[in-house]
């Protein structure tokens, strides 16, 4: 069946960096489009960043821009978040997402504390 494993999170110091990852199997991988989404307490999920099926294309949300980096290796079914430089702000669960013209999965979401 479908699953979406995130991995990776935990806590670190404010200026630190974490690599999440996002294992996929049961569907066609490298025809999705895949994106981090995070969600804090009390507040709406935000788009962070999303590749294209091929990994030509990437799009970062402001708050991240410049400190995240999304990457896939297609040969894996694994897509990829270095966060650096990160913020109190950053703290949230963390999602992986993955579309296409037809349908959409979620994974379960990895927590990220950033905290001194």
């Amino acid at each position: 069946q479908v699953q979406l494993v995130e991995s990776g999170g935990g806590l670190v110091q404010p200026g630190g960096s974490l690599r999440l990852s996002c294992a996929a199997s049961g569907f066609t991988f490298s025809s999705y489009a895949m994106s981090w989404y995070r969600q804090a307490p009390g507040k709406q999920r935000e788009l962070l960043a999303t590749s294209t099926s091929a990994g030509m294309t990437l799009t970062y949300a402001d708050s991240v821009k410049g400190r995240f980096t999304i990457s896939r290796d297609n040969a894996k079914n694994t897509v990829y978040l270095q966060m650096n430089s990160l913020k109190p702000d950053d703290t949230a669960v963390y999602y992986c997402y993955a579309r296409n013209i037809v349908r959409f999965y979620w994974g379960q979401g990895t927590q990220v504390t950033v905290s001194s």
